[in-house]
């Protein structure tokens, strides 16, 4: 049988599947080519809202007082399609806001409550996240009340405050100005497992140290937010969940005191629900028919009653009033022993030896009814491990101490992925800057730019110096979380100074100049290194007989050591960077992998980053001054020389070992340029080609010029929130 022998095996003229099932994709016939997805993932065309929208000025027109209200009054109105507990949502609400916000973790600043992305898969079924759908169908009406007005992220961090509020907790503040993404966010990864809460061992290479979990994981299983609430793989022994406990939570950017106070007051309130059949649960969400219309763990067997609900399978409230923000979670802990039992779904969970009646907390639907508290692996680490417990009993000893602790880590675990404070909106922001927003005093900006950048001009340093200077700075930038960047010229300051990849002996050498004439002049030694790098560019224009002037926008203040974590910065520290053809190891993943993973973080498009590259090369600012991938003979002009030497079939391509390569005339076997994987793939990949041969053409040079500008303009001003908040 050949090709024109294959039958239709039905009538239907539609492509069945959504064209993912009838026909392989690309990446299931050549799976090891380079997938360029993640720098096209969150095109506008899937954001209904048109170009024109604001969401940061529609959200400061709303009426928040309104707003607070609508919630507070959704807090008690218990629905018969999904009764509350104690007729109470709080518990609810607060778990749908820890679980969006705690996906965050510290080392590429993915995950996180900041664009609302728990409404699409894989979040909205996680295993760790059931019922959460209900949470989110409860705020429907309020969401469908205030429209474009109010994003899904922020309401369901809103909600978790108000929650807190309602239940007697005097929270830290709040702020506005979390954007709604359309699409899931699928450049970030969760785990290599194919099954939901597989064994922890397939993330670590040695489960018994947590410090081998695989970077840049933070939550121990697949389909779990932070630790495992049986024990380590479900076999509980508080002392080495603590060991996970405190692996985990630094991860996602909190110290063992805030863990406490998080693990405490996250379980002050509310209850777990294994009050039935855990198998008699139907499927997830994003698995449901179309009659499901997205609901997921249907149950069939709760009766209208919230008391028989079924999510993690433990069972029961912590505290005697789970609807009370008090020291109970505390007071129960240790005014205790503990044993384990099984809950009614046949989890491990902790139950107190002994205990009074009346300090029992009642049923969920029947007051007339007592039960049991329970503990979970987690909190018994608390009392068990000797860290945990010396901040326990620091907090029973001062109440006041752990309620304000406790706020402020809700407040941090809920906008640590919002950025510098200059993004937040709302009347409640507080007025208290906090070292983890990485605070940069506002720069001085009404001076005379000109006269600055003449002294730059004469200050002997070379076109490179001052761009790799700029570039080192600004290429810290992460979308994820909004750190790093330019602002605030931590590339002075510990750890940054020190990183390898900066260059600290040139790096020095530079400061050593461009701190003088900030000096002289008033200004901020941060705009100072973004200037020089400017004029460096336009210099290297200038060789290629172009004339070019790039924009520059003064502002920029210098952070001090006193503001900056230097232990948070840590993980912004580069381990490479294929714009400048420099990788400090050598990886797993591919060098053209890790470039697009660093180009994603920094914001860049797929044609911004051949651009640059290409720029880049041609301007001779690889790392150590090597000369692989400066494919011309006018090394240090910003021509278009990279393109078009790279496509040029009288060259020919030869590996030579150790991931280089020979550039090679064809005819002569002469040795014309070295290069490395990352300057080939520009002209391997047929997506990465299509813009190389784009920029290659003989007409090519302005548009170049053009894009080169554009894409450098966007790095230097990433983190200048102060232009558009």
């Amino acid at each position: 049988m050949d090709g024109n022998d294959i039958k239709p095996t039905g009538k239907c003229p539609v492509m069945h599947g959504g064209n993912t099932l009838a026909v392989a994709s690309n990446a299931t016939w050549w799976p090891n080519a380079l997938n360029l997805d993640i720098l096209h993932q969150h095109d506008t065309k899937s954001n209904p809202t048109g170009a024109d929208f604001s969401y940061r000025d529609a959200v400061k027109t709303i009426d928040v007082e309104a707003l607070k209200a609508d919630l507070r009054a959704l807090m008690n109105d218990s629905q018969s399609w999904w009764p509350a507990d104690w007729g109470h949502y709080g518990g609810l609400m607060i778990r749908m806001a820890w679980h969006s916000a705690g996906t965050y973790r510290l080392a590429d600043g993915r995950g996180g409550g900041g664009s609302g992305t728990q409404r699409f898969a894989p979040l909205n079924s996680w295993p760790d996240n059931a019922s959460l759908d209900k949470a989110r169908r409860l705020l429907w009406p309020i969401k469908k009340k205030y429209g474009n007005k109010l994003s899904w992220a922020d309401l369901m961090i809103l909600a978790g405050n108000i929650a807190y509020e309602t239940m007697g907790l005097e929270t830290f503040g709040f702020a506005f100005g979390r954007e709604d993404l359309w699409h899931p966010e699928q450049d970030i990864y969760w785990g290599a497992e194919k099954e939901w809460l597989a064994p922890s061992d397939e993330r670590y290479a040695d489960v018994g140290k947590p410090d081998t979990m695989q970077n840049p994981l933070a939550a121990v299983q697949m389909g779990l937010i932070y630790v495992n609430p049986e024990g380590v793989n479900g076999q509980p022994d508080p002392l080495k969940t603590a060991l996970h406990m405190r692996e985990t939570f630094a991860r996602m950017a909190m110290n063992d005191e805030e863990t406490v106070a998080l693990t405490a007051g996250g379980h002050t309130v509310g209850k777990t629900h294994g009050n039935g059949d855990a198998g008699a649960l139907q499927v997830d969400p994003e698995s449901g028919d179309v009659e499901a219309q997205g609901f997921g763990w249907g149950n069939d067997k709760m009766g209208g009653k919230a008391s028989n609900a079924v999510t993690s399978g433990l069972e029961g409230a912590w505290t005697t009033h789970p609807t009370q923000f008090d020291m109970g979670f505390f007071e129960m802990l240790f005014g205790h022993e503990w044993e384990l039992r099984k809950s009614p779904a046949g989890a491990w969970q902790w139950e107190p030896i002994d205990i009074k009646e009346e300090d029992k907390p009642v049923d969920a639907s029947d007051p007339s009814v007592r039960h049991n508290p329970m503990m979970t692996d987690a909190d018994m680490a608390l009392k068990m491990d000797p860290a945990y417990r010396a901040i326990s009993e620091k907090f029973m000893a001062d109440p006041a101490y752990f309620k304000d602790t406790f706020a402020r880590a809700w407040f941090k675990l809920t906008h640590r992925d919002m950025g510098p404070k200059v993004r937040y909106i709302g009347p409640d922001v507080p007025a208290e800057d906090l070292i983890w927003q990485d605070p940069i005093p506002v720069g001085k900006s009404d001076y005379d730019v000109a006269a600055v950048k003449a002294a730059i001009a004469a200050s002997g340093l070379s076109n490179t110096d001052m761009i790799n200077t700029a570039w080192d700075s600004a290429r810290t930038y992460r979308g994820s979380d909004m750190r790093g960047g330019a602002n605030g010229a931590r590339i002075r300051l510990a750890p940054q100074k020190d990183w390898e990849g900066n260059e600290p002996a040139r790096l020095a050498r530079v400061l050593d100049v461009l701190e003088p004439i900030a000096a002289q002049f008033g200004v901020s030694v941060a705009d100072v290194i973004v200037l020089a790098g400017n004029y460096g560019v336009e210099q290297a224009a200038k060789a290629a007989g172009v004339s070019l002037e790039l924009p520059f926008a003064p502002g920029r203040g210098d952070a001090t050591a006193e503001q900056t974590d230097a232990a948070s910065f840590d993980v912004l520290e580069p381990l490479h960077d294929g714009y400048r053809n420099w990788f400090k190891g050598s990886y797993t993943p591919s060098a053209e992998e890790l470039m697009l993973d660093r180009t994603q973080l920094m914001g860049l498009t797929a044609p911004q980053m051949v651009v640059l590259t290409g720029g880049m090369r041609a301007m001779a600012t690889n790392y150590g001054g090597t000369a692989h991938g400066v494919f011309t003979d006018r090394a240090g002009a910003l021509t278009n020389d990279f393109f078009v030497n790279l496509t040029d079939m009288a060259n020919s391509w030869v590996p030579v070992g150790n991931g280089l390569y020979e550039i090679r005339d064809r005819q002569t076997q002469a040795v014309k340029w070295t290069a490395t994987r990352i300057d080939l793939v520009f002209g391997s990949n047929s997506i990465l080609r299509s813009y190389a041969e784009y920029y290659a053409q003989d007409d090519a040079m302005p548009y170049f010029i053009r894009d080169f500008a554009a894409a450098w303009t966007k790095v230097m001003n990433a983190d200048r929130f102060d232009l558009t908040a």
